[in-house]
């Protein structure tokens, strides 16, 4: 396991960057003894243990606890680096799930600062299993409705990132962090450093974002209000007492940590959803297209063609993605990447808070051809938008499905599979707007059953009519006619019954 590094952030310094000094109750699991130097009788190890709680003041490698970040009670799990390696052996085991549990009995969100170099060789297959615990907890944590966010910090290695890191809903790194799940001294010699770095994690899409030390608190509090549940410090969530104003947990004054009950958490002390449908998202209001003398006022009116239809969808002018997602949102957290080592820059995916507070998950294409880890993207993120109760918006803009080898190669029809499957099983609603083109089942994979509109600009086809003009044999003179054969303009579409209506 690596050595201990004294420059990097302890435990309780992860913590207190983001709950402030006084944001933080401690909690202890029951306590277990282990045999003389641990349950493999690895000589010296009871001494390395001495001298790392000598070095660090922890009596473990995790530290956790609730506390308040911004105005949001949670509970976080914090991994002591400089406590041999920040390893997990069986009393970290105990923590991990303790706190796990606590999250679940109190039903806050967990939010887990990692530094550590994966399982505690001293303690052998003990160690490993800890693993098995934690996955088992998060399981049950993920049940029963509840968020996880991660925040790893350098290193974060081994089980602990295949674990606690990467098994979160929501996955965050400190700049320059090394984060893989094969650490620095077992890789291959030529291994690539960058594919180990929270930036190249980021970049094969295993990480949402790279977030600076002084912008992390601010990150967070965004993303436990996005995520839920909805209950602000002051409140009183389900399971905390009546004299637990940060909705915390029960603070002893002297600072003394509190005693967590044995048996917390387990696998049948997971409560019920706790959420309703929530109400569906917005629709977001019609941008206007720039005034130019070749389209005059073009949201102004409905086209009278389908080949006026299919050109103003594809004008370059017309508002983009991006422009609606600015235009609805206060506040945007992306979520990036489909978790399988790929992204779509196409494909903007995440959840967002509006103007009045309240939060909205987001899909959104930006008028290129949808990729494979696009769409894997998007079913991540309606999955977790309906496991949390949080209403989900998509705008649909693509010429399709991208239809290039490599699409296929990366699993295009599975992927495309997979987000109508988690629209079809979506409980939360889902809105949606067409925003510019809607090309065939590509885009249909993101398109709500009975709440979809359509704006002015934008059309929707079984196949583009370039395409059914040549496969019926129709020379392109014909193009025209046939865009109008198929009715695929604004108005079309709602005649039809496929768009609830036209906005703007």
């Amino acid at each position: 396991m690596p050595d201990e590094t004294p420059a990097r952030m302890t435990a309780r310094e992860a913590v207190t960057l983001l709950t402030g000094p006084a944001g933080f109750a401690e909690h202890l699991p029951p306590p277990r003894e282990l045999p003389a130097d641990g349950p493999l009788g690895w000589a010296g190890y009871d001494a390395a243990r001495e001298r790392a709680r000598t070095r660090t003041g922890e009596e473990e490698s995790v530290v956790y606890g609730t506390g308040v970040v911004g105005d949001r009670a949670c509970v976080l799990l914090s991994f002591e680096f400089g406590f041999l390696g920040g390893s997990l052996g069986q009393r970290t085991g105990d923590r991990l799930e303790a706190a796990y549990a606590l999250a679940l009995t109190r039903r806050l969100p967990l939010l887990a600062l990692v530094a550590t170099g994966g399982s505690r060789m001293q303690e052998g297959m003990v160690a490993l299993t800890q693993l098995q615990r934690v996955a088992a907890a998060a399981t049950r944590l993920r049940e029963a409705g509840l968020p996880q966010i991660a925040v790893v910090r350098d290193p974060t290695t081994g089980g602990g990132w295949a674990t606690v890191g990467a098994g979160a809903d929501v996955v965050l790194a400190l700049p320059g962090a090394q984060v893989g799940f094969a650490g620095s001294r077992v890789r291959p010699a030529d291994a690539d450093p960058y594919a180990y770095s929270a930036e190249g994690q980021f970049a094969a899409g295993q990480v949402d974002a790279v977030v600076p030390a002084d912008e992390l608190a601010a990150t967070v509090t965004h993303w436990l209000r996005a995520l839920g549940p909805h209950v602000a410090a002051g409140a009183q969530p389900s399971g905390t007492g009546p004299h637990d104003p940060s909705g915390a947990g029960p603070h002893d004054p002297s600072g003394a940590p509190e005693a967590d009950a044995p048996g917390a958490g387990a696998p049948d002390a997971a409560p019920p959803r706790p959420h309703d449908p929530p109400p569906a998202a917005p629709v977001p209001r019609a941008l206007p297209v720039p005034s130019a003398p070749a389209v005059p006022s073009a949201t102004a009116r409905l086209p009278e063609t389908g080949r006026e239809a299919v050109a103003r969808a594809r004008d370059a002018r017309r508002p983009r993605a991006e422009a609606y997602l600015a235009d609805y949102f206060a506040v945007r957290l992306p979520l990036h990447g489909d978790r399988c080592g790929g992204t779509d820059p196409g494909l903007l995916c995440g959840f967002g808070l509006r103007a009045d507070g309240g939060a909205v998950a987001y899909v959104a294409q930006c008028g290129t051809a949808t990729r494979p880890a696009g769409y894997r993207t998007a079913a991540r993120t309606i999955r977790l938008a309906d496991r949390l109760g949080v209403p989900v918006l998509t705008l649909v803009d693509t010429p399709g499905a991208a239809n290039d080898a490599e699409a296929e190669r990366a699993g295009a029809g599975a992927a495309i599979a997979e987000t109508f499957a988690a629209i079809a099983a979506a409980r939360v609603p889902v809105t949606t707007l067409v925003i510019g083109e809607g090309g065939s089942g590509g885009a249909l994979a993101l398109a709500a059953p009975g709440n979809t509109h359509v704006t002015a600009d934008s059309y929707f086809s079984v196949i583009a009519p370039e395409l059914a003009a040549a496969i019926l044999k129709r020379p392109p003179s014909e193009t025209g006619a046939t865009a109008d054969q198929l009715r695929l303009r604004p108005q079309d579409l709602v005649d039809l019954g496929f768009a609830r209506s036209i906005v703007g």
